[in-house]
């Protein structure tokens, strides 16, 4: 086997450029200078005989080629890091850190309060940040800039080989209407549920969700009285009238107006939703980032 012209920096050097997205972030990433880093893009287009990235207003996009070779590139590094480079063990009752976590509000609800609870008792040393974020690609944004260490969110739309997921927390949808509303009393048969007027609960405002999607398909529509961004607010909003919401099962028990309302599976099939722990290569395997994830991990299983 030869390796003739194969310098491991090189390998570092792409690993970053393809985390990175920018000459400059990866430089400082890997330690050398702006003009290093681009002296080593020019010797890895030479190695490999393709420009490998490529400018955009975006910044470097990588080609065909940049990434069919990221994955092995950067699971060989990360081998070649656990046998050669020796971590000190990860003590988190003897540190002082400051995470950075990125929560749609799904998981802020009902995981943050398990996770602050955990940190106070096992790394009191540790400070929590918390970013909100909507969009599920603005998880992807945050994790590229380095201002969140994780997230937990629906999935990313697209699959990006320098963003790791895992399934962590998975829930169903359940229809809820005010405790003595007469459809509590009735069950949620179809006709019953057409009957009523719905609250929809939308982060971008739009005014179509699964639940609608679900009803097209079988030539029915529901009439939507009102519109939310934020899903915990719908309970609130049932209890007190005469709409029903179809909601996560999880916010309905979640809620301060969990004993005014009634629960009942929805009248169209709907499937289930999956919220992930993503993460960025780069911080893969960091003694404090994987322990950090670990304890979501485990957190998110307990419920």
């Amino acid at each position: 086997m030869d390796f003739h012209g194969i310098d491991l920096n090189l390998l570092a050097a792409f690993d970053a450029l393809m985390d990175e997205r920018n000459v400059t972030r990866a430089a400082v990433r890997v330690g050398v200078s702006q003009p290093a880093m681009s002296a080593a893009l020019l010797r890895l287009r030479t190695l490999f005989g393709d420009p490998l990235f490529l400018r955009s207003a975006e910044g470097l996009q990588p080609t065909a080629r940049a990434r069919d070779l990221a994955g092995p590139v950067s699971q060989a590094l990360r081998q070649l890091e656990l046998v050669l480079v020796k971590r000190p063990e990860f003590e988190p009752a003897d540190v002082a850190l400051d995470f950075t976590v990125g929560l749609s509000d799904y998981p802020a609800f009902v995981l943050l309060p398990a996770l602050v609870k955990a940190l106070e008792q096992q790394a009191p040393g540790v400070s929590l940040r918390v970013r909100s974020f909507s969009d599920r690609d603005s998880a992807v944004d945050l994790l590229d800039a380095g201002t969140i260490d994780a997230a937990v969110g629906v999935p990313p739309t697209k699959a990006e080989s320098r963003i790791l997921t895992r399934p962590i927390l998975r829930d169903e949808f359940v229809t809820i209407v005010r405790r003595d509303h007469p459809s509590a009393r009735r069950g949620m048969s179809m006709k019953a549920f057409l009957s009523l007027s719905h609250v929809l609960v939308s982060p971008e405002g739009d005014r179509h969700g699964l639940v609608d999607e679900a009803l097209a398909q079988l030539g029915k529509q529901r009439r939507l009285a009102l519109t939310l961004p934020q899903m915990f607010a719908a309970p609130a909003v049932v209890a007190r009238t005469d709409m029903a919401a179809t909601v996560m099962k999880r916010v309905a028990l979640h809620s301060s107006a969990r004993r005014s309302v009634a629960l009942f599976p929805p009248p169209v099939v709907l499937a289930e939703v999956v919220f992930d722990l993503i993460w960025h290569r780069r911080n893969d395997t960091h003694p404090a980032q994987r322990w950090l994830r670990g304890l979501i991990e485990s957190l998110a299983k307990s419920l």
